[in-house]
């Protein structure tokens, strides 16, 4: 029968064997499905036409905001201004108008925001969910017909974070598991649980102006937080990333939320930051105006000849073979349910 899967993403083998058994792409296909990557890329007659996907399946708090702003970092950080969105929303029994109406206004205010256009979607109540679930899909155009990809970084090319870590897997945290940490600074809990408004989770204008700086590569942080981001980065590019003795930028009330559920801040859901690799000329540069312009940025790693991700110290970072909040949330669940039964 054999053995089921853990909650989270399908695990990195499993899925890499699974997209090399897909049909070739067609010609028009210039950035397909691969491990790392954050959306797709169609070469069309009117131009490049950027295209991504992702569920808000962790949480059900707030999932109509979420979806929008997720879908336009998978954009953004190929270097394209997100426009046009489409949802399909997936209600449990029994949700009432009003709840479905949070979703939308959600939606609604986070489209605003980023002046998207919603252009269409899905809706439904099913009993094949159990909680609200937002698949969103978000559309741009590359006009000056170029895209940066997470395959882009080069040996020399240095890495740099803009944005702490770990905000959205924070926020996930404090709100489902908010019954655990009651031992918690409640300062620091609200910090977290507001970290999805400040420091925020959404990366488009970082990334838009990452690119415009001469991004070689760059990469938005999702599941598996900062590990796996910097194992996507080396995979797809081929490369070895070796970190730098600075340490990578972390969000303090996340940080303190994770520990005391004992998760590891590495490996826990983290949008809100995004990796950008950029010629080794070019770094230094680019993570001042960054700064300038509002966002904390930091160089954090080389990128090398080799494979993997290693410390400054030499020793290798365990790539996560799944996000800590869905490992987390998962265990909780069965300790309330042996502590009913």
């Amino acid at each position: 029968m054999g053995v089921a899967l853990p909650l989270g993403k399908l695990p990195t083998p499993l899925l890499a064997r699974l997209l090399s058994d897909l049909p070739p792409p067609a010609g028009e296909v210039i950035l397909g499905p691969a491990i790392g990557e954050d959306a797709c890329a169609l070469d069309l007659p009117s131009g490049i036409v950027v295209i991504s996907t992702d569920p808000i399946s962790l949480t059900s708090r707030d999932v109509g905001r979420h979806a929008v702003i997720i879908n336009a970092n998978d954009v953004a950080v190929t270097g394209v201004r997100p426009r046009w969105f489409l949802a399909a929303v997936l209600l449990p029994p029994g949700t009432t108008e009003a709840e479905v109406g949070s979703i939308f206004a959600g939606m609604r205010d986070a489209l605003s925001e980023a002046g998207i256009t919603a252009v269409g979607g899905h809706t439904e109540v099913s009993a094949a969910v159990t909680q609200p679930i937002v698949v969103g899909q978000m559309l741009g155009v590359a006009e000056d017909l170029r895209i940066v990809s997470t395959a882009g970084a080069r040996p020399g090319d240095v890495v740099v974070q803009v944005g702490p870590a770990p905000v959205e897997g924070a926020a996930v945290l404090a709100a489902e598991a908010a019954a655990h940490l009651g031992a918690l600074d409640p300062a620091v809990l609200r910090a977290a649980a507001s970290g999805i408004e400040n420091p925020g989770i959404s990366v488009v204008d970082a990334a838009l102006q990452a690119a415009a700086l001469g991004a070689t590569a760059m990469h938005d942080l999702t599941e598996g937080g900062l590990a796996a981001g910097l194992h996507e980065v080396a995979a797809a590019s081929g490369v070895r990333l070796r970190l730098g003795s600075g340490g990578p930028l972390w969000f303090d009330a996340g940080v303190a939320v994770c520990r005391a559920l004992g998760a590891d801040p590495w490996a826990t859901l983290a949008s809100g930051s995004l990796l950008a690799a950029f010629d080794p000329a070019a770094a230094a540069g680019a993570v001042e105006t960054l700064r300038s312009a509002g966002h904390a940025a930091s160089a954090i790693a080389v990128a090398e000849q080799g494979t993997g991700v290693y410390g400054d110290d030499g020793l290798p970072l365990g790539w996560p073979e799944r996000d800590e909040v869905a490992r987390v949330l998962e265990e909780l669940a069965r300790q309330d349910r042996t502590g009913r039964s």
